[in-house]
């Protein structure tokens, strides 16, 4: 018996020595966001858009504008319509950016406008314009000529 012990003490005292030398390792080899994450457990790559009271999942891209924006729901936005293409509202918010030039937009892109105008595209079209892409939703419809509300959640 008293061997049994002394072995389950040996275990337990190696696997407490190996348990520091992983978490040492993983600190130094992880950035801020990573851990943030790593520490709820879960990595947020969809939310949910409700719109004409249907929902749609936002494939999320992986940036710093789409941490920042996770931070600011659940939302409830009121959006103006432009173009007869797209959806847009300003965020009470400035939001980190990482713009490019697509070229085309597709039907369904959530873009970032600047740093704060929050866009939903709903027809595909060829543009000069720059955005930081937020994500994409499949099958968004005609989202047609009035203003919308959107409800956004994680």
């Amino acid at each position: 018996m008293k061997k049994i012990v002394f072995y389950l003490l040996i275990i337990a005292l190696l696997l407490t020595g190996c348990s520091k030398k992983i978490e040492v390792i993983e600190d130094n080899n992880t950035s801020n966001n990573k851990e943030e994450k790593t520490n709820n457990n879960e990595e947020i790559n969809q939310m949910k858009a409700i719109i004409h009271n249907k929902e749609y999942i936002i494939n999320l891209e992986n940036n710093t504008t789409v941490d920042a924006l996770i931070k600011l729901l659940p939302l409830e936005l009121n959006m103006n319509e432009l173009n007869g293409n797209e959806k847009y509202v300003y965020l009470d918010d400035e939001l980190p950016t990482n713009t490019y030039s697509p070229k085309k937009i597709n039907t369904g892109d959530v873009m970032l406008f600047g740093n704060n105008c929050l866009v939903v595209f709903y027809k595909s079209f060829n543009t000069s314009y720059t955005y930081t892409k937020i994500g994409h939703i499949n099958n968004l419809p005609d989202l047609g000529k009035d203003n919308i509300l959107i409800k956004i959640t994680n």
